[in-house]
């Protein structure tokens, strides 16, 4: 017998026949033998749905109350769905996050998870019942409801795999597996077999909407065995792994980020110790910086970029010029107009020529470069926005033989 921990998103579970769809899923592995643990997102937009309800009541609602909002829709995921599996003639029970044992640190809206508490679910399991948990939900130390943030029923169903030793975490998307592109824009786009752990982490950090990073940073931290597949289609999906024992590609993936934005800090002290102030400030406000470019200086005065995440734009900015005269700033120049650009790949470390010919390919096409970013797996770059699914199916046809 084995535990297999299952995650269905919202658009799997979006309507009476997708939810049907669903129960079958989970209830043929029951069939084998083994135990189920399901996790489950709310329904297609209600999350969007439940925003736009709030700010007809409240247009700046406190975080608190947003979370307790923002949960019921995956508790009215997890009844439906339960009800669907009983109508199968299966055992099953639903559980919010806090009655599955997850347990938070007050950050509403975006919480990160202490611990979990396993004994009810293992109760339900010896049992012989199908758990079906709503995901990205918890709660704090003062029995308040948080939510994890974007991609926290990811999270959920990996913690929860985690945490129960599941031999299997299995991940159901509206694709049937990790593609070197996305397969929406770009159609010569190869679905991989498996894909290793990092080159993961960089694909879902970098714009790839697959898995969201919390979900891999933790499995590859617990060495979760994963698997991305489809809810519509039975055919194998893409293991995610430590190791990809086969001949590796160049790269395994192009991506982009079009959610990015752009912050200029213009003419600022060329001094010691100032990078630190700027990015300790955002570190401050829970903002994740990525692509930074510091200008050469002169007449001890310099220009320092960055990028942030689109929705953190606002709040780095207000940062700033709050503190403009403390850090000595003489200007703040802001773009949302640009998009990230990234290959990502573990065989790029081995192979020269990679960069010149993720460079040519934008060149031929006269992209202008803004920003450039690097590491051993992964090369960056800042581009107008405008320009952004040209340059991802430029590059990939730069990379992959037809």
């Amino acid at each position: 017998m084995s535990l297999i921990v299952q995650k269905f998103g919202g658009s799997s579970v979006a309507d009476a026949h997708r939810i049907e769809n669903v129960a079958k899923i989970v209830t043929k592995f029951k069939k084998k033998g083994d135990d189920v643990v399901v996790v489950v997102s709310a329904q297609g937009d209600t999350t969007d749905f439940l925003i736009e309800k709030a700010g007809e009541i409240n247009n700046n609602p406190s975080k608190r109350e947003m979370d307790v909002l923002l949960s019921s829709g995956e508790q009215i995921s997890i009844a439906l769905l339960a009800m669907a599996i009983e109508k199968l003639g299966f055992s099953v029970i639903s559980l919010t996050g806090w009655q599955a044992g997850f347990r938070t640190k007050t950050n509403h809206t975006n919480a990160r998870i202490v611990k979990i508490d396993t004994t009810r679910l293992k109760s339900e399991l010896d049992a012989n019942k199908i758990v079906v948990v709503a995901g990205f939900q918890g709660v704090d130390k003062l029995e308040d409801i948080t939510t994890l943030g974007r991609g926290g029923s990811d999270t959920s169903a990996v913690a929860i795999a985690a945490a129960m030793n599941a031999d299997l975490c299995q991940i159901y998307t509206d694709v049937d597996g990790v593609y070197t592109a996305d397969p929406n824009l770009v159609e010569n786009s190869i679905k991989l077999e498996c894909i290793s752990y990092d080159e993961m982490l960089e694909l879902s950090t970098l714009g790839a909407q697959v898995l969201h990073n919390r979900s891999v940073e933790m499995a590859k931290r617990y060495n979760v065995n994963l698997e991305v597949l489809s809810s519509f289609e039975d055919v194998p999906g893409t293991k995610v792994k430590e190791r990809v024992d086969m001949e590796q590609l160049l790269i395994r993936g192009v991506t982009k980020d079009d959610y990015t934005a752009r912050i200029a800090l213009l003419n600022v002290p060329d001094e010691s110790g100032y990078a630190y102030n700027i990015f300790s400030l955002m570190g401050k406000h829970n903002i994740n910086v990525d692509l930074i470019v510091q200008s050469y200086g002169c007449n001890n005065r310099k220009d320092i970029s960055f990028t942030v995440p689109l929705d953190s734009m606002d709040v780095a900015v207000e940062a700033l010029k709050e503190n403009k005269d403390r850090l000595k700033i003489d200007d703040i120049k802001v773009s949302d107009s640009v998009s990230k650009v990234s290959i990502v790949g573990a065989g790029m470390q081995m192979n020269p020529g990679v960069a010149a010919k993720f460079f040519e390919a934008l060149y031929k096409a006269n992209i202008n470069i803004h920003m450039i970013s690097t590491s051993e797996i992964k090369i960056s770059v800042l581009i107008d926005k405008k320009d952004s699914s040209l340059a991802v199916k430029l590059i990939h046809n730069a990379f992959f033989d037809y």
